[in-house]
């Protein structure tokens, strides 16, 4: 595990899984649908727990410009700038449970945003895949 500093917000236009983890890839599909070409974009995953519902799972592309996600009338959120602990997992299609496994390690720093935090799949390549969470400032 290692400390990464995001140095500016990333604002996201995303499409939120019918079910986790069953839908992730058809909200993939619908995301990549609606923003057309996405070859020039950095591809997310964002997940959380909320309340009785379970894991709450959002497919997610960097916007282009900002507002695109209204212009486009989907749902946006913004991962905010700061340091996150994280794992990177090479070749994670040979397991796909490894970015689960990760998120469980990294969950428990008692370093972490538990107000505002979320987890994040910054996807870097077809293969790379890089896990964080958000480290609360104050605990820094």
């Amino acid at each position: 595990m290692e400390i990464i500093n995001l140095d500016k917000d990333i604002r996201l236009i995303c499409k939120q899984a019918f079910s986790f983890p069953e839908g992730i890839g058809d909200a993939f599909k619908e995301l990549e649908q609606l923003v057309g070409m996405a070859d020039e974009r950095m591809f997310y995953g964002l997940s959380r727990p909320e309340g009785g519902k379970g894991i709450i799972y959002k497919a997610a592309v960097e916007e282009l410009y900002e507002g695109e996600a209204a212009k486009l009338q989907a749902e946006s959120y913004v991962v905010k700038k700061g340091n996150y602990i994280s794992e990177t997992i090479l070749n994670w299609r040979s397991d796909e449970t490894s970015i689960g496994k990760a998120f469980q390690q990294l969950l428990h720093d008692t370093r972490i945003d538990f107000k505002d935090g979320i987890c994040v799949e910054q996807y870097l390549n077809d293969k790379d895949v890089v896990c964080m969470v958000r480290l609360d400032p104050d605990k820094m």
